[in-house]
């Protein structure tokens, strides 16, 4: 095998799921690529011969395999796509807050040995061990999160983590993030416990300085087992795994990490490393300025973003080795023209480029999972959870 890419364009989906109306009406009408067309005109050359045409107007002709995915994770979720493109099925969460779950969550942690109070009298946000706060995300959609705010002067990470695994199994919510700095003790992450809306008690994360030099990191999402990821089975195997981007943050790995977020340097640091990797390197790379720019709701950034990735593919597709692989896909959409600042549940783009694999239309698949069981043929290693692989549709064999 080659060297294997998974060029994660957040937020650029190409067009509103069908399921829209029953489950996101709000993104109906969302169409990121044909918005951003519209209002500010695109100019991908390279990502339009590569077969993005073909994927939203069958138009022109492919130097690479090209198709569409539907999302199977609930809603449009950057966390719960990348969980999903590792070759997981994430459950469907409950929005829950800590007023709501405290108790069962400080019971779960009570049975398991941990020594749990209230951080403020008479307010849902728990005290854990003296070292971890347990309370709501205050950075998120109301509900979808349970942050646990740990002092690693106290606590190992490690520790942490296996807290955070018990919290996990006593709430259904999105996610359980864990976190910490060695440079942020307690007391100023007590200092930054805070209501957000009314009932919603957590810490105001920015605030303490957590997310500087040293800042650790594990999201749990519910129904996720990162140990039948396609990231953790291919290290099992012995593959080097780097991730780029927000893909350090977001899927589960031990190798390379480096969560940078403007998009010249990441494209820069992804290459650097690409030509001095080992022969069967995988590289999971997230170019988070188009969500970013989504959010904002500004096409002109989301624009520049992805006509400065197609300008890098364009030098970049020729230096591919024989047998190298490059999947570019997304994880959701992120329309900056439909009205709202979230997320929009679309389609997502499938490229896949190669020396070795033939411009075929792959069609639209039934999970983003797909990608990963192909990640996994192609390196050879044991399958994920879920997931169909497409490797013989790319090579006719």
């Amino acid at each position: 095998m080659g060297k294997a890419t998974l060029l994660v364009l957040d937020g650029f989906g190409v067009g509103a799921m069908a399921d829209c109306r029953e489950t996101k009406p709000e993104d109906i009408h969302a169409s990121t690529y044909a918005h951003l067309q519209e209002t500010v005109g695109l100019n991908l050359p390279t990502l339009m011969k590569m077969g993005l045409g073909k994927i939203v107007n069958n138009e022109g002709e492919a130097i690479a395999a090209y198709g569409k995915s539907k999302l199977a994770h609930h809603g449009a979720d950057t966390f719960m796509g990348h969980q999903e493109l590792m070759g997981s099925k994430p459950g469907k969460p409950a929005k829950r807050l800590m007023k709501e779950v405290g108790q069962q969550i400080a019971d779960g942690l009570i049975a398991n040995g941990y020594h749990v109070e209230e951080l403020i009298e008479g307010k849902p946000i728990l005290l854990v061990d003296g070292a971890v706060v347990v309370g709501d995300n205050l950075e998120s959609a109301l509900g979808n999160i349970i942050n646990m705010t740990a002092d690693l002067t106290q606590i190992s990470f490690e520790a942490a983590t296996k807290m955070a695994a018990v919290v996990r199994k006593h709430v259904d919510t999105s996610r359980v993030i864990v976190f910490g700095n060695e440079s942020v003790p307690l007391t100023d992450i007590v200092a930054a416990a805070e209501e957000g809306k009314p009932g919603q008690w957590g810490i105001n994360a920015p605030k303490t300085g957590v997310y500087g030099e040293g800042y650790q990191v594990l999201h749990l999402g519910y129904g996720v087992t990162f140990e039948k990821q396609f990231a953790y089975l291919a290290e099992q195997a012995g593959k080097p795994v780097y991730r780029i981007g927000k893909t350090a943050d977001v899927i589960q790995a031990q190798g390379f990490a480096n969560p940078v977020v403007h998009t010249p340097e990441l494209l820069s640091i992804y290459k650097k490393m690409y030509n001095e990797a080992e022969e069967d390197a995988v590289f999971l790379v997230n170019v988070q300025e188009t969500d970013l720019a989504g959010h904002k709701e500004d096409p002109s950034w989301y624009k520049e973003v992805l006509e400065t990735v197609d300008h890098f593919l364009a030098e970049f597709l020729p230096t591919l080795a024989e047998h190298d692989l490059l999947i570019v896909t997304a994880d959701h959409g992120n329309d900056p023209t439909c009205g709202h600042s979230q997320h929009t549940r679309e389609y997502t783009p499938i490229l896949v480029y190669g020396k070795q694999v033939q411009p075929v239309c792959l069609g639209v698949r039934d999970t983003m999972a797909d990608i990963a069981a192909t990640l996994s043929d192609f390196t050879g290693v044991q399958t994920p959870e879920f997931g169909t692989s497409f490797l013989p549709e790319l090579t006719g064999k």
